[in-house]
C-alpha cells in the first residue's frame, strides 16, 4: 500500500498552509496526500474558531476540493467525514493507515488556549496516532533540515510508530539534535542520557546527531526556548498516554507546545 498523509482541511488559511507544508513532506516520503473534510458537526468547524464562518453545502465542499486538488502535485484523494472530528478520523485511519495525520493550527493569539487544544485532544484520545500540527502563518513551506527531539529523560518505547519515526528520518536526512530539558543546571551527561533514550528505539540516526539539555523550571519553556524558526524547522514531542487521557492535556508540556511553537510540531504518542 502506498504510503500517505492524511490532511485534516476545512478549506481556511490554517487548513490550507498545513496542506502546503504536508505537499512538500509527500515527495521524500513517498506519500500521497488525503485531504479530509468533517462536515458541520466536527470540532474543527471553522465558527467554533472564527464565529463567523457559513456553512458548507456538498457543492461547496467538492469545489473547495478541486480548487487545492488543482494546485497539487501527484496522486491526491479527497473525501468526506461526518459527525465528530475524531470519529471521522479514526475511520479514515482505518482505511488508509497514513503515515501522519496533519492538521493546521489557527493564529491563537485571539483564540482561548482551551479551544485551541480541544481538537488536538479529542484526537489523541480517540486514535493515539502520530500528529503533525502546522502553525499559521508559516512561511514558505520546505522539508524540515533540522529537527529537535525532545525527550523527558524516562524510558519510553514508540511501539509500531517507531517505524513512522524512523522512516521520516531516514526519508528527509535532516541534521538531528535530541534534547531534555531539566531543572537548575544542566550537566552534559543529561544530554548523553537524552541521545540514549533516542538510540534505544533502534533508530540508525545521522551521524550529524546533536545533543543538548536546557535548564528550565518548565519543560514547555526549555523546549520553546529552544524551538525557534532560527535553528530548527521542526520540533519532535514523544507523548504519554497521561498527557492526553484527561483534562489535564491542557495543561501539559504537549499541549503548551502545540499552542505556542512556531514551527510544526510532530507528536509521538509513546507506549507504557
Amino acid at each position: 500500500m502506498t504510503p500517505s498523509l492524511l490532511v485534516l482541511t476545512d478549506f481556511f488559511q490554517a487548513a490550507n498552509g498545513a496542506l502546503d507544508y504536508a505537499a512538500t513532506l509527500a515527495p521524500p516520503l513517498g506519500a500521497r496526500l488525503v485531504l479530509l473534510h468533517v462536515q458541520r458537526d466536527s470540532l474543527l468547524d471553522p465558527e467554533r474558531f472564527s464565529g463567523e464562518a457559513p456553512d458548507l453545502e456538498h457543492e461547496d465542499v467538492d469545489l473547495g476540493f478541486q480548487r487545492l486538488i488543482r494546485d497539487l502535485p501527484g496522486p491526491v484523494a479527497a473525501e468526506i467525514g461526518h459527525g465528530q472530528v475524531a470519529d471521522a478520523i479514526a475511520e479514515s485511519v482505518r482505511h488508509h493507515h497514513p503515515t501522519l495525520l496533519v492538521l493546521g493550527r489557527p493564529n491563537s493569539e485571539n483564540t482561548p488556549d482551551e479551544l485551541v487544544t480541544t481538537t488536538s485532544l479529542d484526537i489523541l484520545r480517540a486514535v493515539p496516532y502520530p500528529m503533525l500540527v502546522v502553525p499559521h502563518p508559516l512561511p514558505a513551506p520546505h522539508p524540515p533540515r533540522r529537527v529537535l527531539v525532545a525527550v523527558d529523560g524516562e524510558p519510553f518505547t514508540l511501539g509500531a510508530h517507531a517505524a513512522t519515526l524512523r522512516h521520516l528520518l531516514d526519508a528527509l536526512q535532516a541534521e538531528l539534535t535530541v534534547v531534555q530539558v531539566v531543572e537548575g543546571p544542566a550537566p552534559e551527561e543529561i544530554a548523553t542520557e537524552a541521545l540514549n533514550s533516542v538510540l534505544s528505539l533502534g533508530l540508525a540516526l545521522p551521524q550529524s546527531v546533536r545533543t543538548r539539555s536546557v535548564s528550565a523550571l518548565r519543560p514547555a519553556e526549555g523546549i520553546l526556548r529552544v524551538a525557534r524558526p532560527t535553528e530548527f524547522d521542526m520540533v519532535i514531542l514523544i507523548a504519554r498516554p497521561r498527557s492526553f487521557v484527561s483534562e489535564l492535556f491542557h495543561h501539559s508540556v504537549t499541549a503548551q507546545v502545540l499552542r505556542q511553537s512556531p514551527i510544526p510540531v510532530l507528536v509521538l504518542p509513546a507506549q507504557e
